[in-house]
């Protein structure tokens, strides 16, 4: 049977679907204030849409095995892939959540762009060349290389899924939001507009088509954030200092905006916080499922290098826009401080500070283009993590655990497509959950459980030669339970999204990073010492083997690039 017309119809109509939807704006939904219409807007996201469905539907062309759809074959080059890594990591909360808490918050909304960026030199030379000359899908097949597959790999599961879940929180709200402020649409129908357009490109797609919606919106997205930190700029002879003296004029009767403690209120939660975004970054197994799309190691270098140089750039971007948003938004200060804080004053709240800046600095036509930038982002990243989810539950679970490595392709690609189509339904399910968290914060607590539970059994089980199965499935059990448990029993969750009352939240910091890391580390390190069974020493005595292919890559699909 030809299933090719099935799926292009299907990827059609979720495609006409949600045009449909973002007209349907225009109507009266209940309790929605309704607006004028943007139509400049409208067409731009239609426009986007129309440019990713055509994009699916090349790619599902090219999709038949699940190297496919994993990894798009390992045919993409690694300046596109440096492009897509940049597009992936630049989510919605380094656009809309950055220059948010810059705008609220002034200097302390730099810890979260530096936190970001300074993860990056871990990657590029610790992790890159070794994830790419060992693994072949997911991380898990990294870590467990001389392992027990079973725990290591359900540990694996267990952590991509959390912090895939974490980390599409702030998508969805991002997404939310942004239509929500655009067109007076329920807040809920825009979080299903985004799913449901996530699934298609993922479910029809892969790896391939994820890759290149990715790099469509990098450029898009670095064009336009350029763009807008120019403008801002202009209005200021492009001399940043006069900028900076304006916005603290501004903030002068409210709070000092260019110095610390606005947002991160003391050391420990400052440190942690840093530590929480730097080692998070690779933990990340969207981001580390990236660099199997490569042919070679060598490629998988010149990846990071690119991202690097995206990221940083972009990021410097975002302080720009955050303190222009500051300047040209409040020009009477006193329309946007509420209960004290600036955010609460602004239409959306402070997630949507770029996108005013947007139409306050390029009127309409600017807005429309960086509104559908901003939903050309989010449904990238979107499409990112649920196919790293996917491939935990089909890849790592069924594949490998259940099926004993007996699967074929086509039952593989099957259970990731049923995959895909639940993670959606959970990701909109969670975005109506959490719609009125900051999403740079929101990522922030996914990196917790990045930092805590993924990345030490990774950096161990790769470096380390006396790590052993128990010590990395127990260190990395400690740090996911620890990080989940103490990011619900902060004052972020316990008390905002659960609503308990004020201060009964019991862990007192901003990131639990530190601790449950620390905590992941030592345990890996006492329980592997302490492990002296047979299977403890056989893995041990495979550490040798294990280094020389991650250094060399000789016995991997990328020893020819060597």
């Amino acid at each position: 049977m030809n299933r090719k017309p099935v799926r292009d119809s299907t990827c059609f109509l979720l495609g006409m679907l949600a045009a449909s939807l973002v007209f349907a704006a225009n109507a009266d939904f209940g309790q929605t204030t309704r607006q004028a219409t943007n139509w400049v807007a409208i067409s731009m996201f239609i426009g986007f849409v129309t440019i990713t469905l055509f994009i699916t539907r090349w790619a599902a062309n090219t999709t038949r095995t699940a190297a496919d759809f994993y990894t798009a074959g390992g045919g993409v080059t690694g300046f596109q892939n440096g492009l897509a890594i940049s597009g992936d990591y630049m989510s919605a909360a380094s656009f809309l959540g950055i220059s948010g808490l810059v705008f609220a918050n002034g200097f302390d909304g730099l810890i979260f762009s530096i936190g970001w960026l300074v993860g990056w030199p871990v990657l590029t030379f610790l992790m890159a060349e070794r994830l790419r000359n060992l693994g072949r899908f997911t991380f898990a097949d990294v870590a467990s290389y001389r392992f027990a597959q079973t725990p290591i790999r359900v540990f694996a599961a267990c952590g991509t899924l959390a912090v895939v879940a974490f980390y599409m929180i702030a998508q969805m709200v991002g997404a939310g939001q942004l239509i929500k402020v655009l067109f007076g649409l329920e807040y809920h129908f825009a979080v299903i507009i985004v799913g449901a357009l996530m699934i298609c490109y993922v479910l029809f797609g892969g790896m391939m088509a994820t890759t290149w919606v990715q790099i469509v919106k990098s450029v898009f997205l670095l064009c336009g954030a350029s763009f807008m930190a120019l403008a801002v700029l202009w209005h200021f002879h492009f001399n940043p200092e006069l900028l900076f003296a304006k916005a603290v004029e501004i903030h002068s009767e409210h709070d000092a905006i260019m110095a610390p403690g606005a947002l991160i209120k003391d050391p420990i939660s400052a440190i942690s916080v840093g530590v929480t975004l730097m080692f998070g970054t690779a933990g990340l197994p969207h981001i580390l499922m990236r660099f199997f799309t490569v042919s070679s190691a060598k490629e998988a270098r010149k990846s990071v290098g690119w991202a690097t140089t995206w990221i940083g750039y972009f990021y410097i971007l975002t302080f720009i826009i955050g303190f222009g948003a500051v300047v040209l938004l409040t020009q009477d200060p006193s329309a946007y401080f509420v209960d004290g804080e600036l955010a609460k004053g602004l239409k959306g709240g402070g997630n949507m500070a770029a996108i005013h800046l947007s139409n306050a600095v390029g009127g309409n036509v600017f807005l429309g283009i960086i509104s559908a930038v901003a939903f050309a982002t989010i449904l990238a990243v979107v499409s990112g993590l649920t196919l790293s989810g996917a491939a935990a539950v089909s890849h790592d679970l069924y594949a490998t655990v259940f099926k004993k490595g007996q699967a074929d392709s086509a039952q593989e690609l099957r259970v990731s497509k049923i995959t895909t189509a639940c993670l959606g339904i959970v990701a909109v399910c969670l975005g109506i959950a959490f719609e009125k968290q900051n999403v740079a914060y929101m990522v922030m607590l996914a990196f917790a459980i990045a930092c805590s539970a993924n990345f030490p059994v990774l950096f161990m089980s790769v470096l380390w030669k006396d790590c052993t199965t128990r010590g990395a499935v127990a260190g990395g059990v400690v740090g996911l339970i620890s990080s989940v448990g103490l990011t619900i029993a902060s004052a972020s969750v316990w008390e905002e999204v659960m609503h308990n009352a004020e201060g009964s939240a019991w862990f007192p910091y901003a990131s639990p990073g530190l601790f449950s890391m620390s905590a992941a580390f030592l345990t890996i390190y006492l329980v592997s010492k302490m492990d002296n069974s047979k299977q403890a020493q056989l893995e041990r005595s495979l550490y040798p083997a294990q280094k020389v292919r991650s250094e060399t890559g000789l016995g991997s699909s990328s020893a020819s690039g060597q």
